[in-house]
């Protein structure tokens, strides 16, 4: 039976008091020898280094021989069971009704109200004078988590804001529409998808210029602001160092959404005059071109009638 390390530990150590050697170096190194079983027991592969499907029915041997993994007898094992199946007895559905639903093509969108900024304007946390983006609310700490988008909403009336702010968000209800713009500002609606707020949050992207943003898109006030009488999207990610673009919405409930002037949306300026948000119905203007001119009937010689 070979020694053990423990007891070869030992004898080196008073091998190591009694003789100094130029080999004395290395008695710690055979000293520090262990071996430990449990991490036998611990190995594994890298994860996901092993992604071979399961194959069921081919032997005992797979592991999902015989029965599939399915167990023994039972329905469950013979067929498929509906969703909701309940041993069939009348569905659960049917004796307590459907309650309620979950839209899976709703925006998750962090609300705002205007008493809020206000607040935030009167601590100086935000400054009016310059536009408030999803970037300034979201570093000012007015909201938490942008989410989909901002919402700003009408808390505290038309009497909220005592001076005139330019803001760009996602939404806006109506009530706030009217509340900002009768204190003398300005609101347009920005789409913003999930990526492209985390670059604004990032600062890799601007939080609204983009080729659509042309000083005729109702942004006369926010230029102002910025104190420049046009915006160029390649000269502002040029001098400030911008990686990405912002992107426009492809849904066409989206797109409808900010070409409407009443929602103050950013495509609003691609209307033409008399022409309707909704890309289904033209404009009388488009339908007249259209139309062309109207052919006479004329009939052969030889009809009667």
């Amino acid at each position: 039976m070979p020694p053990r390390l423990s007891a070869l530990s030992a004898q080196l150590q008073r091998l190591s008091l009694q003789i100094s050697s130029p080999l004395s170096f290395l008695l710690p190194q055979l000293q520090q020898q262990s071996r430990n079983a449990h991490i036998l027991a611990s190995l594994s592969d890298t994860p996901g280094a092993y992604n071979k499907r399961i194959r069921r029915g081919r032997g005992p041997a797979s592991g999902k021989g015989k029965t599939s993994g399915r167990g023994h007898k039972g329905q469950k094992q013979h067929g498929k069971v509906p969703a909701g199946f309940n041993g069939g007895q009348t569905p659960d559905i049917v004796v307590h009704g459907e309650r309620g639903f979950k839209n899976i093509f709703s925006l998750d969108l962090a609300p705002v109200n205007l008493d809020r900024i206000q607040e935030w304007i009167d601590q100086g946390r935000i400054d009016p004078a310059r536009p408030i983006t999803v970037r300034e609310l979201a570093q000012s700490r007015c909201i938490h988590q942008a989410k989909d988008g901002v919402k700003l909403l009408a808390r505290g009336g038309e009497n909220a804001l005592k001076q005139p702010i330019n803001i760009i968000v996602s939404r806006a209800s109506q009530s706030a529409i009217a509340a900002v713009e009768a204190a003398g500002g300005s609101i347009t609606t920005r789409f913003y998808t999930r990526a492209a707020i985390h670059r604004i949050l990032r600062k890799e992207t601007h939080p609204f210029v983009s080729m659509a943003w042309t000083a005729q898109s109702g942004s006369e006030a926010i230029n102002k602001a910025l104190g420049t009488e046009e915006i160029s999207e390649s000269k502002i990610m040029k001098e400030m160092g911008f990686r990405y673009r912002l992107p426009d919405p492809t849904n066409r409930k989206d797109i409808e959404y900010y070409r409407d002037p009443a929602h103050r949306g950013y495509l609003s300026h691609l209307l033409k005059p008399m022409e309707s948000p909704s890309l289904f119905f033209r404009s009388p203007a488009d339908r007249k071109s259209t139309a062309g001119v109207k052919k006479e009937k004329t009939l052969p010689e030889n009809r009667l009638w």
